[in-house]
């Protein structure tokens, strides 16, 4: 979650003493009975507001956000079929902690890891272990901790001593909550740095970068940065001749936020699930290419072994044996409820549909950008349905925060960003096709694109000078 601040002391607090604006003929469904006096906007109101005085005041000042369909930063779904949005209603008071209150929820959750276990290729899918989360971010804390936990019972002697401390490699293009995970749990991140045109983890220098205090190695099946898939099969390799020379035993996280609902309908035959026997977990976002809106994930172990039993609570004040193994506790089940729907709905010929038509449209529209002329493409949308491109050599007058920023002006956000070590020098665009992204709509962006494109040129130099303050980068 965001984190915030209270009140600023000069701009919120002149905000403050002005409090809402409110419009009595506007306010209430009576005219003559709307209100008069405000409430403020920075502490609660006196007294309570009508429902439909409450309801405008927070409708209009929404009006001011993008328009989530627009949304070409973001991996997250801005659309679902109306019968999902039904069903989410339905069930959105359901705490699916209370897996006594409501067994059918439960039900419903356990059947989708069994089916992400088949779908994943689970040795044995009824003995894979998972568990639905808040989304990928919280699935990965998960995933580390069971990696932790093992590293540390397989070397009780040794830990918790003060000069050993564990580590996690990764490709430094990982997703920050990666980085959240090695602060939070006081474990060092062992990065490998982009090198030239590489721009995801090196499998032969992620197998270098392990010692005997390593609990994992992070492979991301589709990079945040540039849609490309990291070749786990060859992480899983260089690991083998790893243990091979040394005896190191060092399992495998698949990040499949985005990608572990795309390759095993579009990449069949792409090995990178538990088929290799060193993947130990992999988590991915259902609320991303898994077609669900936001605040859902799923976290699956190959086996029981693989997440220690220590790390599973069981309480029963709710009613029932409830084990459970999350960072929070009470959360809506409507978000599960939708994952079975679609999962349902759509079967894996629906899946197949649905990501092959986002993937052809990236790989039109990205042909299509590089026709202009005057961009480069990294990536071409032929792994995950995004790519990513950079501004052609002998381009002077613009940059991609330039571009960003004026495509924002038409409701587009495309997310401008520079990569991270060694890289930095490089800033790109990134494309995100989504379920609910048409051709028609990539239509209008590229229309857009070439009518900003001769004012572009025309600029003397970049004018956005502020980069971090032009765009962000999204996950």
């Amino acid at each position: 979650m965001s984190l915030h601040q209270g009140p600023r002391p000069s701009r919120d607090s002149d905000r403050e003493r002005r409090r809402l604006a409110v419009n009595p003929f506007h306010a209430a469904a009576n005219p003559l009975g709307g209100m008069t006096e405000a409430p403020p906007s920075h502490r609660l109101p006196d007294s309570p507001l009508p429902p439909e005085t409450a309801y405008r005041l927070v409708h209009d000042e929404l009006m001011l956000d993008g328009n989530a369909r627009l949304n070409l930063a973001t991996f997250v779904t801005t659309w679902m079929e109306p019968q999902a949005g039904v069903l989410m209603s339905e069930c959105r008071d359901k705490n699916m902690i209370d897996k006594d209150e409501y067994p059918r929820t439960a039900e419903l959750e356990r059947r989708c890891v069994a089916m992400l276990a088949d779908l994943w290729h689970a040795p044995d899918p009824s003995a894979a272990v998972g568990c639905s989360t808040t989304g990928s971010s919280e699935a990965c804390m998960l995933a580390g901790m069971a990696l932790k936990r093992r590293w540390a019972l397989r070397n009780a002697d040794r830990y918790p001593a003060k000069d050993v401390r564990p580590n996690l490699v990764m490709g430094v293009n990982v997703q920050v909550c990666w980085e959240k995970f090695c602060n939070f749990w006081e474990v060092e991140a062992r990065q490998v740095p982009m090198e030239g045109d590489r721009f995801h983890l090196d499998p032969q220098a992620a197998a270098e970068l392990c010692d005997e205090n390593t609990i994992g190695v992070v492979g991301i099946l589709g990079s945040t940065f540039d849609g490309s898939y990291e070749p786990v099969a060859d992480l899983c390799a260089a690991l083998d001749a790893l243990q091979e020379r040394t005896g190191l035993d060092v399992p495998v996280h698949v990040d499949g936020a985005s990608g572990g609902m795309v390759a095993p309908f579009l990449d069949e035959d792409l090995v990178w699930d538990f088929r290799l026997p060193r993947v130990a977990s992999i988590n991915t976002s259902g609320h991303k290419y898994g077609l669900v809106y936001p605040g859902v994930g799923w976290a699956l172990w190959r086996d029981a072994e693989a997440l220690p039993e220590e790390l599973v609570f069981r309480v029963n004040y709710l009613g029932g044996d409830m084990p459970t193994f999350a960072l929070n506790f009470s959360r809506p089940g409507a978000q599960v409820v939708a994952q079975y729907y679609t999962f349902l709905r759509l079967g894996r010929e629906g899946y197949r549909a649905v990501q092959q038509n986002a993937r052809d449209i990236a790989g039109s529209l990205a042909q299509r950008v590089a026709a202009l002329g005057d961009f480069r493409l990294l990536t071409r949308g032929d792994q995950l349905p995004v790519f990513a491109f950079t501004t052609a050599d002998g381009v002077t007058a613009y940059d991609v925060f330039d571009v960003s920023r004026r495509l924002r002006e038409g409701g587009w956000l495309v997310p401008a960003y520079t990569f991270p070590p060694h890289r930095e020098d490089l800033s790109v665009l990134r494309v995100v096709c989504r379920n609910g992204f048409s051709a028609d709509m990539a239509d209008l962006l590229l229309d857009d694109l070439e009518r900003l494109l001769p004012e572009l040129r025309r600029q003397p130099h970049p004018l956005t000078r502020d980069k971090g303050a032009a765009t962000g980068f999204h996950h």
